[in-house]
């Protein structure tokens, strides 16, 4: 069964740029994953510094055993209490429904 998970993170203004960029790379390699389905980075409008990662995958234990190891985030992982104001805030939820815009 899928898993979705949201995780908060508030950047410190000076680590803003360096989290985009190890973000992206975690995000570009994470895509090609077998068992990812989707993600959505979004950026808080009242608050540059304000981020919510959204992202599914098809099986909560191959990320906790397989995907959370993976040598693509070490740098991010690493990075992470230097470049953050508090600690991420990781919750996670099962889809229930989803909708996309139906063309045609």
């Amino acid at each position: 069964m899928s898993v979705t998970y949201l995780i908060e993170f508030a950047v410190k203004p000076t680590q803003r740029e360096r989290f985009l960029h190890l973000l992206d790379g975690v995000l570009d390699a994470m895509r090609k994953e077998a068992t990812f389905r989707d993600a959505t980075l979004h950026g808080d409008p009242a608050d540059p510094n304000h981020f919510l990662l959204h992202e599914t995958w098809a099986d909560h234990q191959d990320v906790v055993e397989v995907q959370l190891a993976r040598a693509y985030r070490q740098d991010w992982h690493d990075a992470l209490p230097d470049m953050l104001e508090r600690p991420r805030e990781v919750s996670m939820w099962t889809p229930l429904r989803r909708d996309v815009f139906a063309r045609g």
